[in-house]
């Protein structure tokens, strides 16, 4: 659980670098970091598709997923959801309501549930590294916003990631190589679209996409 270590870790010292020196963290520089992120993002995301797009068994099988995720999420209008309950939670500076935003944030996206699965299966930790950088900004500006009381979402976060970790674990005869490569091609596009999102090149809409890591686990499932 090295990684989840180190995204709970830049958590706390994110919270208190942006409580302590709110004044010192400007808003151009909070900009160009989140964009460094977004950039560093969509260089995972895309190193992960071709990586395992050649192992793939099932070529047409991320188009699949991406589509049938896309209408699910779309129909329960995740996306939607947890932007009013950002939005509510945002509307003012008490830190309780700060801490639901931050929990938002940082544990629903692809890599903070991707990267503990990578981590318990292959010992691999380039998913939670790149959250706990993308974290370490978040928690910063949020900071800035809520104080250092942030710094309490980073035992919510451990709780989140550790319960992924520890599952994975338990279930890892169930967890094929193959069911691996597929969601690994899917989540690779997702963490790209993140990137570009952070990057507010085009807002994809992420979360409305998340089901989609659920299609290759299914479809092995119902094939093997």
């Amino acid at each position: 659980m090295l990684g989840t270590f180190a995204n709970v870790g830049t958590i706390i010292i994110g919270s208190l670098i942006g409580g302590l020196f709110r004044k010192a963290i400007s808003e151009k520089l909070s900009g160009n970091l989140m964009n460094a992120m977004g950039l560093a993002a969509f260089g995972l995301g895309i190193n992960s598709v071709v990586r395992n797009m050649p192992d793939s068994r099932y070529p047409v099988l991320f188009i699949v997923s991406l589509a049938a995720g896309c209408v699910i999420g779309t129909l329960l209008d995740l996306d939607g959801r947890v932007s009013r309950l950002t939005q509510k939670t945002s509307s003012s500076a008490d830190l309780g309501q700060g801490i639901i935003t931050g929990c938002l944030i940082f544990c629903i996206g692809t890599l903070s549930i991707l990267g503990p699965v990578q981590s318990a299966l292959y010992g691999d930790h380039t998913y939670l590294f790149t959250n706990a950088s993308l974290d370490f900004v978040t928690s910063a500006v949020l900071g800035t916003t809520y104080g250092v009381g942030m710094a309490l979402t980073a035992g919510i976060l451990f709780l989140w990631q550790g319960s992924i970790y520890l599952l994975t674990l338990l279930l890892g005869s169930f967890i094929t190589d193959v069911m691996m490569t597929e969601i690994s091609i899917v989540g690779g596009f997702l963490i790209a679209m993140s990137g570009l999102s952070i990057m507010k090149i085009k807002d994809f809409r992420t979360l409305n996409y998340l089901p989609a890591l659920f299609i290759p686990v299914i479809f092995c499932l119902f094939i093997g």
